[in-house]
């Protein structure tokens, strides 16, 4: 395999005390989990046009989510976004899918911003239009592992957690997995749009400027998606 499987077995060991904990946080980890091994698949099928710059912005985007868990579990300051994922998914009136979504808003919409920023800082100005373009496409095909994943994730996570999300999928087919994978193609197409505008600021202040502005959209989005009757 292109990478060592330390992520997935440190992910394992977490939804198994999580679930033992019946703490809903491994809802979003399990599908993070799922998908992460879908792409170090497809990384080792050849999928990619840069198969070493797509490994290194797995690992790195992976450290974003395990950087921002100690810090919370440890009662150390936290990123407000995954703050916020913790605090809300510890509510028991949730549904498995408002977990989900949480944790994907925080991971995708704040942590890949700032993720595509740092692997992109140090050479984005020498990269040719060629070479910019083939990163934009390998950050698209991305896209398609998650839209193959999202079947797995609806039998095996959302639906045994929520007799809802199973009627949905047994009444509507297919739909719920195309709208869920769509919600998130639409969200990773803003975030390559994100990041484009933090590489083309070349003052700190601006960018933080910037920085605080995305965060503060995921965090209403957050509230939004944790919104309960």
């Amino acid at each position: 395999m292109t990478a060592q499987p330390d992520i997935l077995e440190r992910m394992d060991r977490l939804i198994e005390e999580w679930q033992g904990k019946q703490d809903a946080r491994h809802v979003f980890l399990g599908c993070y989990r799922l998908m992460t091994a879908n792409m170090l698949e497809a990384i080792d099928a050849g999928d990619f046009h840069d198969r070493a710059w797509i490994t290194r912005l797995l690992h790195h985007f992976g450290g974003y989510y395990f950087d921002a868990l100690t810090c919370f579990d440890c009662g150390d300051p936290v990123p407000r976004v995954w703050e916020q994922v913790h605090v809300a998914t510890a509510r028991k009136e949730l549904r498995t899918v408002q977990c989900l979504l949480l944790g994907v808003n925080a991971h995708i919409n704040y942590d890949l911003v700032l993720t595509l920023y740092d692997l992109h800082k140090a050479d984005w100005a020498r990269l040719s239009p060629e070479q910019r373009r083939q990163r934009y496409e390998d950050h698209y095909r991305v896209n398609g592992v998650i839209a193959d994943s999202i079947d797995r994730v609806q039998d095996e996570l959302l639906a045994p957690g929520d007799p809802v999300m199973g009627w949905i999928d047994r009444a509507c087919g297919r739909l719920d997995e195309y709208l869920i994978a769509g919600l998130i193609s639409r969200w990773r197409d803003e975030v390559w749009d994100r990041a484009g505008s933090l590489l083309m600021r070349g003052d700190h202040t601006e960018r933080e400027r910037l920085r605080r502005e995305l965060e503060e959209e995921v965090l209403e989005r957050g509230r939004l998606l944790a919104w309960t009757p």
